[in-house]
């Protein structure tokens, strides 16, 4: 079932690891995809290509989250080649595990920038192509530990807490143009990203708590990404979506 035909989708970070099924996803469901790159032009290809092997639509371009003339030339590429937006994922992030006490101002300054101002630019410069959707559908890809802060994720819980207020407050200026923002608070997912973490003795000890008993995978992330953004959801928003096996309720 064609749930996002004719939509319009931008999922940054979407060649690898949750964005790539967040990508593929979409894809799946009918959407045509542009998925952005920092550093991975390879993955971001390859997702494409598998994207378009399965008959859907996709590209990839290259994005800084938080480079404003980055993200203002990817709106306008957009704006040029497919003249509005329906979904904007805004996925990338990057973490650094680093107990407290430990955390530098330019580790701070760094997830910070990426986790949160990434996510503003982006959303910011993207309203015109979303208003001419009459349907859109920004949806943040946030962590259980924007929820609750563990000992050494001080910079990264910052970022996804204040990536949860960013929502809301996106929801409340969209909502004149029909726009609906919401956050995943994903839990303890085997992605790309978070294989190293996954060995950290803090996440390890935290999996204990999970209630379900497992990791999540990144297609559960990526089944809620096209929920929210279908029309099925479509008097949801301002609203955080748990997805963490009962790891935090």
């Amino acid at each position: 079932m064609n749930r996002l035909e004719n939509k319009i989708a931008l999922v940054t970070g979407g060649g690898r690891g949750i964005g790539k099924a967040i990508s593929a996803k979409l894809a799946e469901n009918g959407a045509e995809v542009i998925l952005t790159w920092v550093s991975d032009s390879k993955s971001a290809d390859e997702t494409v290509s598998a994207i378009i092997k399965n008959g859907g639509k996709g590209r990839a371009l290259q994005l800084e989250v938080s480079d404003e003339s980055s993200v203002n030339a990817v709106v306008a590429d957009i704006s040029e080649k497919e003249g509005r937006l329906d979904i904007l994922v805004n996925n990338a992030g990057i973490n650094n595990p680093t107990d407290f006490d430990k955390i530098t101002s330019e580790d701070w300054d760094r997830i910070l920038n990426v986790n949160l101002k990434g996510p503003f630019l982006c959303t910011q410069r993207c309203l015109e192509l979303l208003k001419k959707s009459k349907a859109g559908s920004i949806i943040n890809i946030g962590s259980v530990s924007g929820q609750y802060g563990g000992p050494r994720t001080a910079h990264y819980a910052a970022s996804k807490a204040g990536l949860i207020s960013l929502g809301q407050v996106a929801a409340r200026f969209g909502a004149e143009w029909n726009i609906r923002c919401n956050t995943i608070a994903a839990g303890l997912i085997a992605s790309e990203m978070a294989k190293a973490g996954l060995k950290d003795p803090a996440v390890q000890k935290a999996a204990e708590s999970v209630i379900m008993k497992r990791f999540g995978a990144t297609s559960e992330v990526a089944d809620t990404v096209v929920y929210l953004a279908s029309d099925d959801s479509s008097y949801i928003t301002a609203q955080t979506i748990s997805v963490n096996g009962g790891l935090y309720f």
